[in-house]
């Protein structure tokens, strides 16, 4: 395909047309147009733009860059294969276009060098010839791989990122998620196991509870959840993080995840409410309550220190309201929301040891029983009680 050819073909993007609002494909349709204009210097301008804007996403060719725009950019044809539609002439459109693209990446650059010197002749422009950079040219993809890959992975923000951050009715992607590997999770399989077998229905496709997990501090509870993301065959799972100050946007968040295919835990961790925070009546309409029916594949875990979520005072009791009772009722009936409450006490003597004995021997420490007894009972007494946390801080003093 010659440059003019290639040119017509970039103009004519349809089910990829909004590529040619990127600065990069734009920058590589000035290129060819001033080529095929036969002007030279702005030719030769329009190169050492697309190399610095290259470069300056991390990317050593176009066909790179190509790839992962394709891959996960929300246009028409990954979305219509991602919801498991089919639409014939958008997958002919996108064939043709996917095509024209392949092309562009393959443009060798000492092609368009010898372009550049037939326009430019003369010694005083050989100089800026010979230093204009190169970028490799491949083309990693074709229609069928990619339309494997959006069949395989969905299209978009979700299926480049597992994890999110719901901040100010915007999605923040988190790029290296705090996900232990269960095997990294000692104790509280019990536990673990229900939320695990609660997540596996959803992503099977059946309407689940919602789950709160609450109990002492240091015993696992977010832990649990973010560990979600490391077990096998969870690929369909995606976690978002949503801080107390963002539950009033989470109705808009739960609409804009409905339908899609990909399975939601929004995560509300250290969940608690002051007994004048009304915060939480929100959230008691997302749970259960609402006219909006919840979709079946949103599901919301909280964590919380507390049984009941909201925190109580003697006055709470005491006060002056005719029926007090009424009104303690009100304050602790969001736990009530949640379907799926899992407690998360401390562990007694017997099991705290025990789960010592299984981290120093995890971890590769030597030394006699009695004497790690002795001092793990020492360092429980100077922290937080019983719990993972402080067994695994316990362990990591000793090195």
């Amino acid at each position: 395909m010659n440059l003019s050819c290639l040119r017509g073909a970039l103009l004519g993007l349809s089910a990829y047309r909004g590529l040619l609002e990127t600065e990069e494909l734009a920058c590589a349709g000035r290129l060819l147009d001033a080529l095929v204009r036969r002007e030279g210097e702005r030719a030769a301008q329009e190169d050492a733009q697309l190399v610095y804007l290259l470069r300056a996403g991390d990317f050593e060719s176009l066909g790179q860059w190509l790839l992962e725009r394709l891959r996960y950019g929300e246009e028409p044809y990954p979305i219509l294969r991602a919801e498991r539609r089919e639409d014939p002439a958008l997958a002919q459109a996108a064939r043709r276009d996917i095509e024209a693209l392949a092309q562009l990446a393959r443009l060798d650059c000492e092609t368009l060098l010898a372009e550049l010197r037939a326009l430019l002749p003369g010694t005083e422009y050989a100089p800026l010839l010979d230093a204009l950079p190169r970028w490799e040219c491949d083309a990693p993809f074709d229609f069928d791989s990619l339309t494997a890959f959006y069949d395989a992975n969905g299209a978009g923000i979700y299926a480049r990122y597992r994890a999110f951050l719901w901040q100010g009715g915007q999605l923040t992607p988190v790029a290296d998620p705090d996900s232990p590997r269960p095997e990294e999770l000692i104790g509280y399989e019990l536990q673990r196991g229900q939320v695990i077998e609660n997540t596996r229905a959803m992503l099977e496709g059946n309407l689940v509870n919602n789950v709160l997990l609450y109990g002492n501090s240091g015993t696992g509870k977010s832990a649990t959840v973010k560990s979600l993301l490391s077990v096998p065959g969870f690929d369909e799972l995606r976690l978002i993080e949503v801080g107390k100050d963002d539950l009033a946007g989470m109705p808009a968040l739960i609409r804009r995840l409905a339908g899609k295919r990909h399975k939601f835990v929004l995560f509300i961790d250290d969940l608690a409410f002051d007994q004048d925070d009304r915060t939480y009546s929100v959230l008691k309409t997302i749970l259960e309550g609402g006219l909006e029916k919840r979709p079946a594949n949103v599901a919301i875990y909280a964590t919380s220190n507390r049984r009941h979520l909201v925190r109580q005072t003697f006055s709470d009791r005491a006060g002056d309201e005719v029926d007090a009772s009424e009104t303690i009722e009100e304050k602790t009936s969001l736990a009530d929301r949640f379907g799926l409450r899992i407690p998360y006490l401390s562990l007694d003597k017997n099991e705290y040891l025990a789960l010592v004995d299984r981290l120093a021997a995890l971890y590769g420490l030597e030394m006699e029983p009695e004497q790690l007894h002795h001092k793990a009972m020492q360092w429980e007494l100077r922290h937080h009680g019983r719990s993972p946390r402080t067994a695994r801080q316990f362990i990591a003093s000793l090195f």
